[in-house]
């Protein structure tokens, strides 16, 4: 033996917060917490941290920055565990939240696609788009005939300023309240409620809705003159009675309960 203690190496606390990128008031509340307390103290009262301690920082440094609280960490160091095993623990939960990072990374470049496509997309429909949504429902001849019947009228001109610059992705959720429309009278219908029930009615209302914030204003005296015309044209009748039979008739007669409902007066001389 040489007769002579090894001296131990100390670190200040403004040493420590430099060395591991954290700030002198975050070790002096881990000390008051008990997480962290300097194992030595200088001549003159100030806190000293030993190797020890640094180890029990580094360790708490992973774990903050896997976002676990300050608790958890602490029940987790006074376990006793060894270095490697609290090592092993860090470096699986480090691969998990990598995986989940990873995760999220791809969600973010899918949500990113979508985002430029509708961006590169951000165009007025096309008559191929609405073909496409529609089908049969969508005919040139249609329109023209539609134009040239009431496109003089204001709810016709009213519904091309508001529609013009619809999208692809626009039509498509027109396309998909107008089904969630259609299937409530269709509900109604095969499930023997009146055209006068409420599920009726308030299908008819939801019906009035989407033409109303979708393209014209409608109010419920115009309402009816539409639900006359859904029974008087075949075409039309042939599109509701393709979903359910009767469903025409139906539609109209809700439609009319629905405009007494709201005390309209029943004046159905308009049309668009």
């Amino acid at each position: 033996m040489t007769g002579r203690t090894q001296q131990m190496t100390t670190w200040t606390v403004g040493q420590v917060a430099e060395l591991f990128g954290v700030t002198v008031r975050t070790l002096h509340h881990y000390d008051e917490i008990g997480l962290l307390v300097p194992s030595e103290r200088s001549r003159a009262g100030y806190r000293l941290y030993t190797d020890r301690d640094l180890e029990r920082l580094q360790q708490v440094v992973v774990y903050r920055r896997l976002e676990l609280p300050l608790e958890e960490i602490a029940t987790l160091l006074d376990r006793g565990e060894s270095a490697a095993s609290h090592l092993r623990r860090q470096r699986d939960a480090v691969m998990s939240r990598l995986d989940e990072l990873t995760g999220i990374v791809a969600a973010i470049d899918r949500a990113l696609e979508r985002a430029l496509e509708r961006e590169m997309s951000n165009q007025p429909a096309t008559p191929e788009d609405l073909k496409e949504l529609f089908g049969d429902g969508f005919e040139d001849e249609y329109q023209q005939e539609a134009q040239e019947r009431w496109g003089e009228t204001d709810a016709w001109k009213q519904s091309a300023s508001r529609t013009k610059g619809y999208t692809k992705d626009d039509w498509a959720q027109v396309k998909a309240e107008m089904d969630a429309v259609n299937a409530a009278f269709v509900a109604a219908l095969t499930t023997g409620e009146p055209a006068t029930s409420e599920a009726a009615m308030d299908a008819a209302e939801a019906h009035r809705r989407h033409i109303h914030d979708r393209f014209y204003d409608l109010d419920h005296d115009f309402h009816r003159g539409l639900a006359d015309m859904y029974v008087a044209d075949p075409r039309f009748t042939k599109t509701y009675d393709d979903l359910a039979p009767g469903l025409a008739a139906y539609v109209h007669d809700a439609i009319h309960a629905n405009a007494d409902r709201h005390g309209a007066h029943g004046c159905a001389g308009r049309h668009a």
